[in-house]
């Protein structure tokens, strides 16, 4: 007989009702053929983000918690499992594009199959099978922010440059303020998880660390700011830029952020409403550590440790900001530039390792973070894309310093 259900898993089933319906909202408005293409690499194809979303709590969820449970199809984990060493062999990443079956109504029956298997099961769910469905209903809110940049990024190569949404219709923006700055002692701060709710493994165990006197700028920088660095020689000056950085400018051939085009009436950007000018106002997004750094030198800066970042994120509310509430045109705004959450992502200058104290979970979850400590840098902060509530101050986002396809900015900061 079924248990009474607790309200905590009456919040847990809206919760995964929400999320799941969120990230089929964001593909509404797709054909199979651009649910299936992959555009580079690094990204993966909006269907195969329904999917591999769906696997996650088919794998860890039903097929290991519920008695009986049979796989909807027992040839699709090989498809849709992504890094998990423990679930044994998979299908490459560079070649999720090739996947052209199961097409897109496949994949959504798959979801909804497995949403319904969920939703019977979850009263009788063990405490451990719920910390799961929380965990799966976050990693599917990282999937959807995954899924939005890498829609933008497929429409951006091609030579249509074809709108997912009309645009929407803002009058012109008001430029911000001159940048003011934020003053910080230093001392012995604590960052890190507090244990209150839900936090990934990589943001704990929480612990002291110290800081130097410092301040941080009240906001990020701009398009117009970032505008002024290109028209001064930042992309062709070496001095800027660290080693890696300027090999990987000459390589790639980079003058702007990416996604920017400069034409006869100036600079233009590409999102989900297509080709628009460039809004001086707006926060600039879309550039890599290599060029978040860049830019901080050349302006007399340079990126805060994410330590800093949090001491003085500690203070704001993390729903503040432009977060992803609905489908729809998602693109960061003036309005929101001095909030420290929401709107761009805000490239730190720490590198991506692990805290003192800091061990992996057992079993194949513990692949989730642990074992990318390595060669990344932190951002913090949340961007336009990223689902509303998702983070919080020990939030920490990690990407390779080459990497611009997610909506990511800077914050300025400067030693005492």
């Amino acid at each position: 007989m079924a248990t009474a259900i607790s309200a905590v898993d009456t919040e847990l089933e809206a919760r995964f009702a929400h999320v799941r319906a969120l990230s089929l909202a964001l593909t509404d408005r797709l054909s199979d053929a651009d649910a299936t293409v992959q555009s580079m690499p690094d990204a993966s194809p909006a269907k195969w983000h329904l999917a591999h979303t769906t696997w996650f709590f088919e794998t860890f969820v039903l097929r290991d918690h519920v008695p009986g449970y049979r796989l909807h199809d027992d040839r699709w984990p090989f498809l849709f499992n992504s890094y998990y060493e423990a679930e044994g062999r998979r299908h490459a990443r560079h070649r999720r594009g090739m996947i052209t079956r199961p097409d897109l109504s496949e994949v959504r029956a798959y979801r909804a199959h497995v949403d319904a298997a969920l939703a019977r099961a979850l009263p009788d769910l063990s405490a451990d099978a719920r910390a799961l469905v929380a965990l799966g209903c976050h990693h599917e809110e990282q999937h959807q922010e995954l899924l939005v940049t890498d829609l933008i990024h497929l429409f951006s190569e091609n030579p249509l440059e074809p709108a997912l949404y009309p645009p929407v219709r803002r009058g012109p923006s008001a430029m911000p303020a001159e940048t003011g700055w934020r003053s910080h002692p230093g001392g012995i701060v604590r960052i890190g998880h507090d244990g209150d709710g839900f936090a990934f493994d990589c943001e704990g165990p929480r612990h002291e660390t110290l800081l130097a006197p410092h301040m941080l700028a009240d906001r990020t920088v701009t398009n117009g700011e970032w505008a002024a660095f290109i028209a001064d020689g930042g992309y062709r000056e070496p001095r800027w830029w660290l080693a890696d950085g300027w090999t990987w400018v000459k390589a790639e051939g980079v003058v702007a952020p990416l996604y920017w085009q400069q034409g006869a009436e100036g600079w233009t950007r590409f999102g989900l409403d297509g080709r628009r000018p460039v809004d001086p106002a707006a926060p600039v997004t879309h550039i890599s550590f290599f060029e978040a750094d860049a830019y901080a030198a050349w302006a007399g800066a340079r990126l805060p440790t994410e330590a800093e970042w949090e001491a003085h994120a500690a203070r704001q509310d993390p729903l503040g900001g432009r977060q992803m509430d609905t489908a729809g045109v998602i693109e960061p705004v003036a309005a929101a530039d001095a909030q420290m959450f929401g709107n761009v992502w805000e490239w730190t200058g720490s590198a991506y390792r692990p805290y003192p104290g800091f061990r992996a979970a057992d079993g194949a979850v513990g692949e989730y973070n642990g074992k990318f400590m390595s060669g990344q840098f932190v951002l913090r902060g949340g961007s336009c894309a990223t689902p509303r509530g998702h983070v919080r101050a020990c939030y920490r986002n990690f990407f390779y310093p080459h990497q611009r396809w997610q909506f990511t900015g800077l914050r300025l900061a400067k030693d005492l």
